[in-house]
């Protein structure tokens, strides 16, 4: 097809049938051998799911077995929360940070009493204004949107990217045509605006974190050619995007010249003070410099300079190692086969192959990608420390350094902020794309305020209020080793090791970290941990205070100073769950009847007028409602009432929201659709929707197909 835009070939607003997709069945009829969570997935999310995305980390030991302090056990004299909540208006609004379109000039964090200007001036006078939805069952399969919504994807898996890509034909895939395609299972999502083009050309970025092919190649298929589809289909997709004008849906241009894979071949380079590391050095690079490919991209942010960030979480699924090192235990690497088997057909994904024992230390760093420049070398930024990175999200403080913050998605992981060493400079694009290279690496300790009331069912404790105090504790500093007798090179390669050595506290699951422009607070979102409170688990704790943790909370955090300070203030904004089952919900004080239910908040985003929006991955399993995208008002007479947006079709999550409210249009990544169907047995036809019998027309498939969709007012 020649260059122009493509708007979705056979893609029309889908008529379902009457019941389709709505049986409350959950019989698969499939057989899979990596199963171990099959029974065990309250609180989280498929079995199916935790095989292919995360390598079964619930199933096996905790990678964190370090004897760090109960939080509660900890002396401490901290900030009340009334003090913690004083922060101040934030200073002019720049590009695109996180996942927020905001106006112009340079997000700045600034310090000062009372309360934020976002409360007094922006809560509540959004263009985006719906009436809530209704909790949607998880068996249904379709996307919920409010009345007066609809929606249409954007870019759907498989669709052709050049002009020599070949369609998506679902019965004859090869690695060759996916490699010209839309990759799978979208997570991180982000938009940007081209200059010059009036608001009608824009660039579109997401990561593909995960495949699975038991869903997406037909049974019998040569295993071989099944592998390299899936190698194919992950890594990350830059697409240009154009509309009519700015009230009109996009389409993405096919054969555009910003258009782009990266693949698991693709060349990044390593750097800051561990590239050329003996820790990083194989066989096929004795530099330690040059890595091929990205493994496990969940989240990501995008820096006030126009490139995305993209974080490596789960790479350990990926590679057979002898696993008996305390860094390979640490990290959740070991012996057995992987679940894609890819170590069959290139000796790095098994590190115990001779030269290529430090392959695994080449994944699970921050990586960073200039979306603008299709001849650019993506970077891996050794200087943010490597863990199962969820994403980074940055903010330039008054200072003029630029902050990050980092979450370590695995139970009993922790928090971490990176600070640049050199200060951001307005329009000096080269130089600002240094900042990430060097600087100082921080990991969380928190301490609470209430001497009782802790007792694990996640109710407030007698003062009123989950708060406390922090400290942001030192691992790499000036371009030293803060960590006792670890080398600066051993710190940002071992990071959970220097970590733990240090004494940080334990977290359930820090998924999305983003700190607001309108107000400076970091809103960190910890999914759940099901594990908090077992036999020899630590328990509850003022900043996780629920054991068997299944719906999650989120963590406000107030720096003390600006974004570069070494101590902050901290409260829990809401303690998920469904209120009519679970009376331990708290939504910061807003009443509970009147919100939506919410489990499992996994990565947020703002919109312009800093109302936090969270999507959901494993309400199904927890509350039993679909996986969904929400506001929350964060300041005000309303702080803490959700609204819930939209729902995603049977056995997907919501990913990578991006909130054009200004628009009023919303985006999301919709990932693994019908993820525990099988090939010929499919529990999702999002979204093409091809009724049961009729032909397909071109460019349709009657298959889940992961897609990015934007959600838009009919009358816009």
């Amino acid at each position: 097809m020649p260059l122009g835009s493509q708007r979705l070939e056979g893609w029309a607003r889908p008529q379902l049938a009457p019941m389709e997709g709505l049986s409350m069945s959950v019989t698969s009829g499939r057989t899979f051998s990596l199963l171990p969570m099959l029974g065990h997935t309250k609180g989280k999310r498929s079995p199916v799911t935790c095989a292919l995305k995360c390598d079964n980390a619930c199933s096996g030991e905790v990678c964190n077995t370090s004897s760090n302090s109960y939080f509660r056990d900890i002396a401490s004299a901290t900030m009340s929360r009334r003090a913690a909540l004083g922060f101040g208006a934030a200073g002019a609004l720049a590009v695109v940070l996180g996942n927020a379109v905001t106006s112009a000039g340079t997000a700045v964090a600034d310090a000062g009493p009372g309360l934020a200007a976002a409360a007094k001036d922006g809560f509540g006078k959004s263009k985006l204004q719906f009436s809530a939805i209704a909790p949607v069952d998880a068996a249904v399969d379709k996307l919920t949107v409010p009345a007066g919504f609809t929606w249409q994807p954007v870019i759907r898996w498989g669709d052709p990217l050049f002009t020599d890509s070949p369609a998506f034909d679902l019965e004859h895939q090869s690695a060759a045509a996916q490699a010209r395609q839309f990759g799978y299972n979208n997570d991180y999502t982000d938009i940007l605006p081209i200059d010059g083009s009036k608001d009608r050309r824009a660039v579109l970025f997401t990561n593909h974190e995960y495949t699975n092919e038991n869903i997406m190649v037909p049974a019998g298929f040569d295993a071989a050619e099944t592998r390299a589809i899936g190698r194919a289909a992950h890594g990350l997709s830059v697409v240009e995007l154009e509309r009519k004008n700015k009230n009109k849906p996009w389409n993405y241009v096919r054969g555009a010249g910003l258009n782009r894979r990266f693949l698991t071949d693709t060349t990044y380079e390593l750097d800051g003070p561990a590239a050329g590391s003996a820790l990083l050095k194989t066989a096929a690079d004795p530099s330690g410099r040059a890595v091929k490919g990205t493994l496990g991209n969940c989240s990501g942010g995008t820096t006030p300079w126009g490139t995305i960030l993209s974080g490596e979480e789960n790479f350990n699924g990926y590679f057979a190692a002898p696993g008996t090192s305390d860094a390979d235990k640490r990290y959740g690497l070991s012996s057995k086969p992987t679940a894609r088997q890819w170590e069959l057909d290139d000796p790095r994904f098994d590190t115990r192959n001779p030269g290529y024992e430090n392959e695994a230390n080449r994944f699970g760093w921050i990586v960073e990608v200039d979306p603008f420049d299709p001849a650019s070398t993506p970077r891996k930024h050794s200087a943010m420390g490597r863990f199962k990175h969820e994403g980074a999200n940055v903010i330039v403080a008054k200072s003029g350094h630029v902050v990050a913050y980092m979450g370590d998605d695995e139970r009993f992981d922790y928090l971490y902020k990176f600070v640049s060493r050199d200060t951001y400079i307005e329009g000096n694009r080269k130089h600002n794309l240094t900042l990430l290279s060097e600087g100082d690496l921080y990991v969380a300790k928190f301490t609470g305020d209430s001497t009782a009331g802790i007792d694990g069912s996640g109710k407030l404790p007698a003062d009123g209020a989950f708060d406390g105090a922090g400290v942001w504790l030192p691992l790499v500093v000036g371009g030293e080793s803060k960590v006792d007798k670890m080398t600066v090179e051993e710190v940002l390669v071992h990071t959970r090791l220097a970590a733990d050595k240090v004494g940080p506290t334990k977290m359930d699951r820090c998924e999305d970290v983003q700190p607001s422009l309108h107000t400076g607070k970091v809103y960190v979102v910890c999914t759940n941990n099901t594990d908090r409170g077992k036999p020899g688990k630590e328990g509850a704790t003022e900043v996780n205070p629920r054991t068997l943790n299944r719906d999650g909370h989120i963590v406000e955090i107030t720096e003390t100073g600006d974004q570069t300070s070494t101590t902050f203030g901290w409260n829990l904004l809401m303690v998920c769950g469904d209120p009519a089952k679970n009376s331990a919900a708290y939504f910061a004080g807003f009443p509970a009847s009147q919100v939506s239910p919410i489990s499992c908040p996994d990565n947020v985003a703002f919109d312009s007028v800093g109302n936090l929006w969270i999507s959901t991955d494993g309400a199904p399993s927890s509350i039993g409602y679909a996986d969904g995208l929400f506001k929350v008002t964060l300041d005000g007479a309303d702080r803490g009432k959700v609204e819930q947006f939209l729902a995603v079709p049977r056995d997907a999550e919501t990913c990578g929201p991006v909130i054009h409210d200004d628009e009023r249009t919303v985006f999301v990544a919709v990932q693994h659709p019908g993820e525990e169907g099988t090939f010929a047995e499919q529990h999702s036809y999002f979204p093409d929707y091809v009724p049961a019998g009729a032909t397909p027309k071109p460019g349709q498939v009657r298959a889940p197909r992961p897609s990015v969709v934007q959600v838009f007012r009919t009358d816009a």
